[in-house]
């Protein structure tokens, strides 16, 4: 199969379809059925949709227009394959560990990779975070990068334009719009001082950190916005790792011989730490005062997860050699770690294990999100399932995902329906830290393949690797991960960084043969991002899929924002309806929902744009 572009579609065009139609019956129907988000924050709203959905090429503009002839697009067929198109989109990013010998443990860390709108033109853009050279060792300058998407399978490095082009021994990152603006902004973890910039809504950022108060000067690595005391606001939460400095280095080797990469054992921890917003642009460090601070832990990956379905925000650290924090929300400005009592500070056999990347995700379907955990070589990946009762039981090795990733290092790793069937499949970045591991364990390898991991059902997963294209095959020394539908084709497509190497953007080909139906949610009570957000689609088959919107996730990274709900062959599902219970506590229900659709919901209002999705590269309207 000739290897297929990225669609070039008139946004114009694409913005009319069935716009005259449906607006009237929209506007009739938010004025008759909805009360607005001023009147209760505890209110219900339902709206059926009609058969056509105003449509608009940005969320907060609809477009006025007439509406076109819509014309009948082909729908993709074949096997699924993830086609590496990082050079035909023009990504050079490349990170920089600053390694010159002296085996400092940051550069074993890798880097994240944030999804971000930043534009708001409602197609995906991607931020790289770098590391730098040591000032012992300067040889060069190294920044992080923003790339702008073309809408054209192109990507344009827009970072000095941006106002993004500063050096850092930069980690992660992290997306939310924390002054509720309209405009996602973005927060940036090192070793040494975080940054926060604010974004502008020009196209540029400022870097607003020493007002804010949120440098969290230490050994950062995960974080995540989200509202835990459900005010409307998104708060940060920033994971920290161990107490580490050049003047603390340690030596430590495999062969007793040369130096190698200490391990977390090495060093003591360092506390994670909580920001709550104050709303002026001013954050206030509550972590003592939440019952967040642990000088024991050594946390590199947070999830946002409602485990009890309480409506409150709880959170999941992944800690490196020590235990795991189930953090869970007490709704009065308090968190208390449950891990333990829960089932998931600890391998089934007791033991502390490497915990790296994490995510939450109901993959049963059961209602309530589970967890999945990357671990070091030799532990599995963990996989805890979450009963609906306050406990989880580790399924890792009953599901065959522990065995067939036993000798994989897994960093980023998270849920996803890859293949639009509306089961939550897994992905995972698989590298080792030590770039000698070779040399005392002839059967490891530092650069690894990533893992996709299919879930046929019944609490089962199969190892699917090998049949996606030679793109996921391909040995990295993985790191950062995360997933954004780039060419609004309605699958979702990758993006990996690796380990002072080249990051790559693979294209997800022919998934979307299946129905999809992709939601993004617009907060007005609740934060403007709808963080927090639990959305169940059911169709008219009687099928349930809940999806939470979400940060973080991953391993230093975050992928995009809105939903996606894989509704398998088409005809299986040929309507749904929509329930989506707000962080400020109202529920919206939109009946009538039919297939291949992006809408826009807006919390109190319903839908206010809705873009049919075009399945085929080269576009189907007419221009």
């Amino acid at each position: 199969m000739k290897p297929r572009q990225f669609p070039r579609r008139s946004l114009v065009v694409r913005s009319l379809r069935y716009f005259a139609t449906l607006l009237p019956l929209a506007l009739l129907a938010i004025g008759c059925k909805h009360k607005s988000s001023e009147e209760t924050s505890q209110g219900s709203s339902t709206l059926s949709a009609p058969s056509t959905a105003p449509s608009s090429s940005s969320p907060s503009k609809p477009t006025t227009n007439a509406s076109p002839r819509l014309l009948e697009t082909a729908r993709p067929s074949g096997p699924i394959d993830f086609v590496d198109v990082t050079a035909q989109a023009g990504i050079r990013f490349k990170h920089n560990t600053g390694a010159f010998g002296k085996k400092y443990l940051p550069e074993t860390m890798g880097s994240g990779v944030c999804i971000i709108d930043y534009d708001n033109d409602g197609w995906p853009d991607i931020f790289f975070v770098n590391s730098m050279d040591w000032p012992e060792h300067k040889s060069a300058k190294s920044y992080p990068a923003l790339y702008h998407n073309n809408h054209d399978g192109t990507f344009t490095d827009v970072t000095r334009q941006a106002g993004l082009a500063i050096e850092s021994y930069g980690l992660g990152c992290a997306v939310g719009d924390y002054d509720n603006d309209g405009y996602d902004d973005l927060y940036l973890t090192t070793v040494g001082s975080n940054h926060l910039f604010h974004n502008l809504g020009n196209g540029k950022f400022a870097d607003v950190t020493a007002k804010a108060g949120v440098a969290s000067p230490g050994f950062s690595a995960s974080a995540v916005w989200f509202d835990y005391d459900n005010d409307g606001k998104l708060d940060l939460f920033v994971t920290h790792y161990i107490d580490w400095s050049v003047d603390k280095d340690q030596y430590c080797s495999l062969d007793n011989k040369n130096k190698s990469y200490c391990t977390p054992q090495t060093y003591k921890g360092e506390s994670s730490h909580l920001y709550h917003n104050n709303g002026n642009g001013v954050f206030e460090d509550v972590t003592k005062k939440a019952g967040l601070f642990d000088p024991t832990s050594k946390a590199l990956g947070v999830a946002l997860i409602d485990y009890d379905n309480d409506g409150w925000m709880d959170l999941f650290v992944s800690n490196d050699t020590e235990p795991n924090k189930l953090y869970r929300n007490n709704h009065d400005g308090t968190f208390t770690d449950v891990a333990v009592n829960a089932g998931v500070a600890f391998s089934d056999s007791g033991r502390v294990r490497a915990g790296m990347g994490t995510d939450a995700g109901d993959f049963d379907d059961s209602g309530f999100s589970s967890l999945v955990i990357g671990n070091f070589t030799n532990e599995s990946m963990s996989l805890y399932k979450n009963d609906g009762s306050g406990l989880f039981t580790d399924e890792s090795m009953r599901s065959g995902l522990g065995q067939v990733t036993v000798q994989s290092l897994t960093f980023g790793c998270f849920f996803l329906d890859y293949d639009l069937d509306g089961r939550l499949d897994i992905v995972a970045a698989n590298g080792h830290v030590s770039d000698d591991i070779a040399v005392v364990q002839p059967t490891l390898r530092y650069a690894q393949p990533m893992g996709i991991y299919r879930n046929i059902g019944n609490l089962r997963f199969e190892n699917v690797s090998g049949k996606l294209g030679s793109a996921i095959q391909k040995p990295v020394v993985g790191r950062g991960l995360a997933y954004a539908d780039f060419d609004n084709d309605g699958d979702l497509d990758l993006v990996i960084t690796s380990n002072n190497g080249p990051a790559r953007l693979l294209r997800n080909d022919n998934a979307n043969q299946n129905d999809v139906v992709r939601v993004k949610l617009i907060g007005t009570k609740s934060n403007r991002d709808g963080i927090g957000a639990k959305v169940t689609l059911t169709t008219n088959t009687g099928v349930a899929l809940v999806r939470m919107v979400k940060g973080g996730s991953s391993y230093l990274s975050q992928s995009e924002l809105p939903l996606t709900f894989g509704l398998g062959k088409p005809g299986n599902a040929t309507s749904a309806q929509l329930q989506i219970v707000w962080p400020a506590g109202r529920k919206d229900v939109i009946k009538g929902v039919k297939p291949n659709v992006f809408l826009t919901i807006q919390e109190g209002r319903g839908i206010v744009s809705a873009v049919p999705i075009d399945f085929v590269a080269s576009g189907a309207l007419a221009r």
